[in-house]
C-alpha cells in the first residue's frame, strides 16, 4: 500500500500497514507479528517488550497476514516480487514453525486475507477473483471472479454470505452475494469509487456486532 494505514479487522485483530512491512495484532492474547517483504520473513514480536522473540520463512514476498482468533496460526499471503507468488503460508506462532506452504497454482499473487468462520478468502490479483481456503481439508473449496482489474483486499459478513474487493485497478468496489439469491439478483455488482481503492471494511450494524454489514468503507 502506498500510506502507512490501520485497519480494524473484527475479531482477528489490528493491522497495520508501513512500507515493506505488515504488522498484526492479535487478540484476545497479545501476539504482535511483521511481515518483512524484502526479507520474506514473519517475525514474532513481544508487544510489552517490544523485543524480537522469533522469525519465521515465508514464501517470496509476503504481503498481507492474518491471525487466528486465539492469536495462535497466522496466515500469509506470498504475493511474489518480479516473479509472482502463488502460495499462502499458514504458521503456527507458539513454535515459530511454517506448517504448509499451501499451493494455489495455477492461481497467481494472492493478496486481501479474511478470516472468517475457520475459512480463509482471500483475493487474486493476478486472476480477478477471491477464493476461500480450507484450512482443516487443506483444499480450495469456492472461487468467485470479480472481473476487475487488482483486487486487492477483502472484507466478508460474518455469516460468510457477502463480500467485498476493493479493485485497485478499475477504480471500483465489487459487491458478491452468495446463494441463495433473489429472483433476478446478480451475485456480483461493481460500485464505482474514487481513484485506486485499497483498504476495505464494514462498520458494525446497529448493535454494534462487528462483521455485519450496513456500511462498506474503502
Amino acid at each position: 500500500m502506498k500510506k502507512e494505514q490501520m485497519l480494524m479487522l473484527g475479531f482477528v485483530g489490528i493491522m497495520l500497514v508501513f512500507r515493506g512491512y505488515t504488522i498484526v495484532i492479535g487478540q484476545p492474547k497479545p501476539v504482535l507479528v511483521v511481515l518483512n517483504k524484502d526479507d520474506a520473513t514473519l517475525a514474532s514480536v513481544d508487544p510489552v517488550g517490544m523485543r524480537l522473540t522469533a522469525k519465521v520463512t515465508t514464501g517470496n514476498g509476503p504481503h498481507e497476514v492474518v491471525l487466528s482468533i486465539d492469536g495462535k496460526t497466522a496466515y500469509v499471503a506470498n504475493y511474489g516480487a518480479q516473479t509472482p507468488g502463488n502460495s499462502i503460508s499458514v504458521i503456527d506462532i507458539p513454535t515459530a514453525k511454517e506448517l504448509r506452504r499451501f499451493d494455489i497454482s495455477p492461481l497467481v499473487r494472492p493478496h486481501g486475507l479474511h478470516l472468517i468462520g475457520g475459512k480463509l478468502y482471500f483475493t487474486v490479483e493476478a486472476n480477478r477473483l477471491i477464493a476461500r481456503y480450507d484450512p482443516a481439508s487443506n483444499k480450495i473449496d469456492w472461487i468467485m471472479g470479480t472481473g476487475q482489474n487488482g483486487s486487492h483486499m477483502v472484507v466478508g459478513t460474518a455469516d460468510q454470505r457477502k463480500f467485498y474487493t476493493a479493485n485497485i485497478g478499475s477504480d471500483s468496489v465489487s459487491a458478491i452475494e452468495l446463494p441463495p439469491l433473489a429472483p433476478g439478483r446478480r451475485p456480483v455488482t461493481h460500485i464505482p469509487v474514487g481513484k485506486q481503492p485499497e483498504a476495505i471494511d464494514l462498520s458494525p450494524d446497529d448493535r454494534g456486532r462487528p462483521g455485519h454489514c450496513t456500511q462498506v468503507r474503502y
